[in-house]
């Protein structure tokens, strides 16, 4: 689809494996490039989920081009449990913001440009990241920026929020940028090759949305709707989000899932295995193309019982 680009498109459509007759959830539509590939592989019916308002456009020209092979609904992917269709032959995550969300700058997701402080991905439910700064408490500021954002300079940034919020500062990207570039130490700003604002607005992104809780409420519903010998893909943006995926699908392919799992072997039951050992890159062409996906993961299950 013009204007977006599929991250790890080959390798997704490796270990989705779309067959005639199958049936496959896209539980992250976006602009509908991942969806659009697996129809094009097969003659096979997609069932693509969106909580953002905007998708519906997108959604209704993915129509157009596949008719009743294409099914949409307008829902937070952690309600797919609620789904009339299934079980699935293979279901694909791309967790994170949509490059179209960055590129409407009204939405408050960028701070190229000046624009209402928002970040809801579903705009017309929630909290918006100006009313949530406005209102968060000391801890939950500093979930957001130490343990989300993992932004070392995180005591003077909750220091410089709470003592703005007071001041009306804090409604417009640019306002947050500025106060971030104003926390930033000089030779933080002058050979970084990140934007200072950059992991902050994602931190604050990733708590408004409840990103992280809507993962871990997600990935056991869609493993629930997934055929046997179906695969579950997901493809992650950031550490935190991979590592619930990890965890996830190592647990259920019978191994332990973090330095914690101490349980013995006989306690652990495999229902899945691990696609591939090692999470899946991007390569150098594709970063080349796409520098979006220099930070993309991709790993994947198939289900066993």
């Amino acid at each position: 689809m013009e204007g977006h680009v599929p991250v790890l498109a080959s390798e997704t459509l490796e270990h989705l494996a779309p067959r005639d007759g199958g049936l496959y959830l896209d539980c992250t539509y976006g602009g509908g490039g991942h969806a659009e590939l697996i129809l094009e592989a097969a003659d096979c019916t997609v069932v693509g989920l969106d909580q953002d308002p905007q998708a519906v456009l997108r959604a209704a020209r993915t129509e157009d081009r596949f008719g009743d092979r294409f099914i949409f609904h307008r829902t937070n992917f952690e309600n797919l449990g609620q789904l009339d269709e299934g079980p699935f032959d293979g279901i694909l995550f791309d967790f994170g913001v949509s490059s179209f969300q960055l590129d409407e700058l009204d939405r408050g997701f960028s701070f190229r440009g000046e624009a209402p402080l928002d970040m809801r991905m579903n705009p017309e439910s929630g909290m918006s990241a100006a009313d949530w700064l406005a209102t968060a408490s000391r801890q939950e500021l500093t979930r957001a920026i130490r343990d989300y954002a993992e932004e070392k300079n995180w005591r003077r940034l909750v220091d410089a929020i709470l003592a703005a919020r007071g001041r009306n500062e804090l409604n417009t990207t640019t306002q947050l940028a500025n106060l971030i570039l104003s926390c930033t130490p000089a030779r933080v700003r002058f050979t970084s090759k990140l934007h200072p604002a950059t992991k902050v607005f994602q931190g604050i992104r990733i708590a408004i949305n409840d990103e992280l809780g809507v993962i871990e409420r997600g990935l056991p519903a869609a493993f629930a709707k997934l055929k046997i010998g179906g695969a579950l893909c997901a493809i992650s943006f950031h550490s935190l989000e991979d590592r619930i995926v990890k965890n996830l699908f190592r647990r259920w392919a019978g191994r332990p899932d973090g330095v914690g799992d101490s349980r013995p072997q006989d306690m652990r039951e495999t229902l899945a295995e691990l696609v591939s050992r090692k999470p899946i890159k991007a390569g150098e062409s594709e970063v080349a193309q796409n520098p979006r996906s220099r930070s993309a993961t991709l790993r994947a299950v198939r289900k066993l019982k």
